[in-house]
């Protein structure tokens, strides 16, 4: 899966959201699958940004505007605004502070407060290159992306291994839950007109098709 067509051309935009503690290398990820870019000089992220990308799930093209933030604290008053509209979420931990996956449980339950109960979750233990500093094992990440039904990967934005495979592994589900739910009803998704919002669950602003620009609050 990669880039295709003209950056404005595409069939569905989804809003993806990056959460975490502060240093765990969510501003890297984000960076390494949109511009395939690392930097050891990454300064802790201000406010928001946020990069897009396209990419091709079955015959549609897919872009995802992924958002970034600070983990930190003090940044906690844009949750409600970040998070609007987001129907995917990678939550990062860094596997080799274990405080980090500790924290994970409260921005899960933050998130879920925030989203609809359909979100896709991807639990991402970045870091994966830093092998002899391993504070996190795989198996106990593994089981608790089991026990809260979340997907879940280990990744190193250094090396680029498997961020990839993150990023586009929950569009694909995000598309599969739209195209799920728009079967329920009788629709044939590759059908809807572009400009109609679909609604993954019962919040409004969810997903949408393009031309819709639901997802830019």
């Amino acid at each position: 899966m990669g880039a295709y067509r003209a950056d404005d051309d595409y069939d569905y935009l989804f809003k993806v959201v990056l959460i975490g503690d502060s240093g765990v290398g969510k501003s890297n990820l984000l960076s390494r699958f949109t511009k395939n870019e690392f930097s050891l000089e990454s300064k802790s992220t201000i406010g928001v940004e946020f990069a897009t990308r396209s990419i091709r799930v079955d015959d549609k093209v897919v872009k995802a505007q992924i958002w970034d933030t600070a983990g930190q604290e003090r940044y906690r008053a844009i949750t409600s605004a970040y998070y609007r509209g987001a129907v995917g979420a990678l939550l990062v931990y860094d596997v080799t502070r274990h405080v980090t996956f500790e924290n994970v449980e409260r921005w899960l339950k933050e998130l879920r407060g925030h989203t609809d109960a359909n979100i896709v979750i991807m639990l991402v233990g970045n870091k994966a290159d830093l092998r002899h500093l391993r504070a996190v094992s795989a198996e106990d990440a593994k089981a608790f992306a089991e026990r809260e039904n979340t997907f879940f990967m280990e990744t190193s934005a250094l090396e680029s291994l498997n961020v990839e495979n993150a990023f586009t592994e929950v569009l694909a589900q995000i598309y599969r839950v739209v195209s799920k739910k728009a079967l329920d009803i009788g629709d044939d998704p590759s059908a809807l007109p572009k400009g109609q919002t679909i609604n993954v669950g019962s919040k409004d602003d969810v997903t949408a098709v393009k031309g819709s620009g639901c997802c830019t609050a």
